[in-house]
């Protein structure tokens, strides 16, 4: 098993670590981990690479979400981030910190889910499955920048997303620039961690949940936060989509503050 790359803000003895969502990389996280390093100085926050995104390594063929937690877990005692861990995930982050509470219980003290609820998702629902289909259909290098995001336009994705998308270009050896992960091996994945169910660490207990949903956001039902909050998390709704950590930033963050 191979560590993750990961970026660490503040040195306080309160560990968190911060686990991006699909085809995302920590690099997404960094207002996020700032914000929360400003408000709480008591605080160490490590943002993680999981398996297959950013600087870190493929996900091996046969990984599951509590292998990706595993990865986690080695990599926050290789940095010495002090335990226990509060684990914010945003959608794959949060079910990833799900598996890491049930992998490693007395070192996650509380899990933040970041628009993402334990049940699986169906493919239907997946707006990032979407955008990786069109993402394969992208080459993988091109002369420059600018011509590989010209060829992302061409696939109908919107300027948005394919500025997000450049963020995981690297130059070439040739020349030129080609991407730093394996569209391939993400494909294979998702479907893999997405059918996981994980509800039963939640009904477990033993470890405090909190559930952050955006009310533009399809991801966690309002059958989803009545089955949590029954099961003692705490649930909020901001006025967000998908991604509550970017588009309710403020919001996010105060809510992390009181809840874990």
């Amino acid at each position: 098993m191979s560590l993750l790359a990961h970026s660490t803000v503040g040195n306080g003895p309160r560990g968190t670590l911060l686990l991006h969502g699909f085809l995302g990389s920590a690099r997404n996280l960094r207002s996020l981990q700032q914000r929360l390093s400003d408000a709480d100085p008591s605080r160490t926050l490590m943002a993680v690479d999981l398996p297959g995104h950013g600087e870190s390594a493929p996900p091996r063929d046969d990984e599951t979400l509590r292998g990706m937690a595993a990865s986690v877990l080695e990599t926050a005692h290789a940095a010495g981030l002090p335990p226990p861990y509060d684990v914010v995930g945003h959608s794959l982050g949060g079910r990833t910190a799900l598996a890491l509470a049930e992998l490693a219980e007395p070192e996650v003290a509380a899990v933040a889910l970041l628009d993402i609820s334990p049940s699986p998702i169906p493919a239907a629902l997946s707006a990032s499955g979407a955008v990786l289909k069109k993402w394969l259909s992208a080459p993988e290098s091109a002369p420059d920048r600018r011509a590989m995001k010209e060829a992302l336009l061409a696939t109908g994705l919107s300027a948005p997303l394919v500025d997000w998308l450049a963020m995981n270009l690297r130059p070439d050896e040739g020349g030129g620039v080609r991407w730093r992960m394996d569209r391939a091996a993400l494909e294979r994945l998702q479907p893999r961690v997405n059918a996981e169910d994980l509800w039963g660490v939640v009904a477990r207990g033993g470890v405090k949940v909190l559930c952050i949903r955006g009310d533009r956001s399809p991801y966690v039902t309002a059958e989803d936060a009545r089955r949590l909050e029954s099961l003692g998390a705490h649930v909020s709704t901001v006025e967000s989509g998908h991604d509550v950590h970017v588009e309710a930033l403020p919001q996010v963050v105060t809510l992390l503050q009181r809840g874990l």
